[in-house]
């Protein structure tokens, strides 16, 4: 399911499916993006943010067109504890790889792998990038 902005409309409450990972889109490319997410974080429960929360940071091929500092990004990953992953849309294989390695969070997310928890993920992914 796809939202464009948070908070979702209430009016559907008793059809909506669980939540088990919220991915925000950000576009390297457009500072309206990164406002439009940073509004939507403060109506975002503070218990998803431990492991059912990712940025996906899009349009990071082209530097020179970027519009928000990268530093700018990442600071928002740490102060939300959340991982962070960049990518190229527009390249096939960078955009079959980030689709993948979103499902598997979802997998793990939703608890269907057995032995890892989404906060557990999160740890590992945190002390790799810290290495």
């Amino acid at each position: 399911h796809l939202a464009t902005s948070l908070p979702l409309p209430s009016g559907r409450d008793h059809l909506r499916p669980r939540i088990d990972l919220i991915v925000f889109m950000i576009d390297i490319k457009s500072k309206y993006s990164l406002k439009n997410v940073e509004a939507s974080l403060a109506h975002v429960d503070a218990s998803f943010f431990l492991g059912k929360v990712c940025f996906l940071v899009t349009g990071v091929g082209r530097v020179n067109a970027c519009s928000i500092e990268t530093s700018a990004v990442c600071k928002l990953g740490e102060a939300y504890c959340s991982p962070m992953l960049f990518c190229e849309l527009e390249l096939e294989g960078i955009r079959v790889a980030t689709a993948q390695r979103l499902h598997r969070m979802l997998q793990i997310c939703a608890g269907h792998i057995p032995g890892v928890s989404a906060l557990s993920f999160v740890s590992l992914m945190r002390s790799s990038d810290d290495d």
